[in-house]
């Protein structure tokens, strides 16, 4: 009885990974074709505030769905206290392709960095371009649209690492939120994003399955003034990083933090030996 439990627990698993992926593709798909036709009738200011309630709405929806599965769960409540802020960079680590989606899910007025590439796609373009959510290049193109984005009283999100962490507990901090923080004098409100799960990190495959249930919780860091001096503020910054995931390891078990085998090949290949 137990071995049929257990293969039907796995075949409900595999179930609630690739219904999610189309679910959300589904609710992408959906607006797409809406924001494309209201991008040209509405003022830039009502566009945007249109596109990024709903990004808010679809977001909330589609983790909310993966919540009534019982195979995720999502603490994210404490982002609520920065709905009624004014202008701030939201910096989060990045262990996964979700951590968007979730801080996102929470608050009404985000402008997220974008690479350029996903501008495009036929899956979060349109909704992307109404929203007014800024390409990631040219750099000072990037750091000039995110401060006259800061009129409107929006946050920013920026990942300080660039891409989803490869090396506990946290990348190489890039120096383009120090840079952008410092010209535009708005303070760094630091997130920081737990999980018990690999899935979705770098490398990981859209549709492999990883052990569940798996668990999300996201909490405030401290909230760094903005800075005078770019470098130090960027060792400040990746310190506290570094400390503050160490220090909440403990919601890590140990399978599931980084490890070399989980890299890309392409990062394995110049890892030391």
């Amino acid at each position: 009885m137990r071995a049929i439990l257990r293969v039907l627990l796995n075949a409900y698993d595999y179930l609630v990974i690739y219904l999610g992926v189309v679910w959300l593709g589904i609710l992408c798909l959906a607006w797409t074709p809406v924001a494309m036709i209201v991008y040209p009738l509405l003022s830039e200011r009502r566009g945007q505030a249109l596109g990024r309630y709903v990004i808010m709405a679809v977001f909330r929806l589609y983790l909310a769905s993966l919540g009534m599965s019982r195979r995720f769960s999502f603490d994210l409540e404490a982002l609520d206290a920065l709905r009624n802020e004014s202008s701030l960079i939201l910096a989060p680590n990045h262990p996964c392709l979700l951590d968007a989606v979730m801080v996102m899910s929470r608050l009404p007025n985000v402008a997220c960095v974008l690479k350029a590439d996903l501008m495009n796609n036929i899956f979060l373009g349109a909704g992307s371009r109404l929203a007014r959510y800024i390409r990631n290049e040219p750099v000072r193109r990037m750091v000039q649209l995110a401060i006259q984005d800061f009129d409107c009283g929006s946050h920013l999100l920026l990942f300080p690492e660039g891409t989803r962490t490869t090396s506990y507990p946290v990348n190489p901090l890039k120096g383009s939120i120090a840079l952008i923080a410092h010209r535009a004098q708005v303070p760094v409100q630091t997130i920081l994003i737990e999980t018990d799960s690999k899935y979705l990190g770098k490398g990981w495959s859209l549709f492999r399955q990883p052990p569940m249930p798996i668990h999300y919780r996201v909490r405030l860091g401290r909230r760094f003034d903005p800075p005078q001096h770019t470098q130090r503020f960027m060792a400040e910054l990746e310190h506290y990083f570094a400390h503050e995931l160490v220090q909440g390891s403990s919601f890590y078990p140990t399978n599931a933090l980084p490890t070399q085998a989980d890299q890309p090949p392409e990062l394995n290949a110049r890892s030391p030996s």
